[in-house]
């Protein structure tokens, strides 16, 4: 690719976390489901998929309009923290392809990086420590650290602030189309890597790129980084 197509270095990095640093999406869908038969209700996979991405607030209201006000929200969302919980300590969250390299890479090129995601501040960090990332960012950025949750910007503008780095020169990565309106609304540049939602028309014209998986973010850092007109480096993030 030529340099023309990148335009600006990439200064800063702010990942998503569920679908993208760690493969949890199939371990969410599957705690969905369970909580819901343990408490009588069948939840079907396309439901669970569809809060994929979403804050909690955004699952609970979704919830609410699929099953009715007979529905125990409160009881199957702290049920499904337990069981989602449990699945983890079992040993069965992985991170994704390219995580360990993309990581790695961004300590070799010095740049720092943080998460924006829409879980809660306790199972974030949880997810985190038992796949050892928990130390690997300088900001995470939780569902509670923001009035707004994806897709409204906040939280892309709340982690670039809290790397110190202009929105123009700071990198998303996402998986999900809710992530990928955020990012994009808050003029990141964003990798899409989708992970349970396949890419759309839509989403791929949002999208600076789609990817398969992370390891193709790091030819992109050395293309835009490595190969950008001196006019394009900043002086100042």
């Amino acid at each position: 690719m030529s340099v023309d197509e990148y335009e600006k270095p990439v200064r800063a990095v702010v990942f998503d976390m569920d679908g993208l640093l760690l493969d949890s999406e199939r371990l969410a869908v599957e705690s969905l489901a369970v909580s819901g038969s343990e408490l009588g209700f069948e939840l079907s996979r396309e439901f669970c998929h569809s809060l994929i991405g979403m804050p909690a607030d955004r699952c609970r209201e979704l919830a609410a309009a699929a099953f009715g006000a007979e529905f125990p929200l409160d009881e199957f969302f702290a049920r499904h923290e337990t069981v989602i919980a449990r699945l983890v300590d079992d040993g069965r969250l992985t991170t994704k392809p390219g995580v360990a390299e993309l990581l790695d890479e961004l300590d070799k090129r010095g740049l720092p990086r943080a998460i924006a995601t829409s879980s809660n501040r306790d199972r974030t960090r949880h997810h985190l420590r038992a796949v050892g990332l928990l130390e690997r960012f300088d900001a995470i950025v939780t569902r509670q650290d923001v009035r707004q949750g994806k897709p409204h910007p906040e939280p892309y503008l709340t982690a670039a602030a809290a790397l110190d780095a202009a929105p123009e020169f700071t990198l998303a990565c996402e998986d999900s189309p809710n992530g990928l309106r955020a990012a994009h609304a808050a003029g990141l540049r964003c990798m899409l890597i989708p992970d349970l939602v396949p890419a759309t028309a839509e989403t791929s014209a949002l999208a600076h790129r789609v990817y398969p998986d992370l390891l193709h973010v790091i030819d992109y850092l050395a293309a835009a980084n490595d190969a950008v007109p001196q006019h394009y480096r900043p002086v100042l993030w």
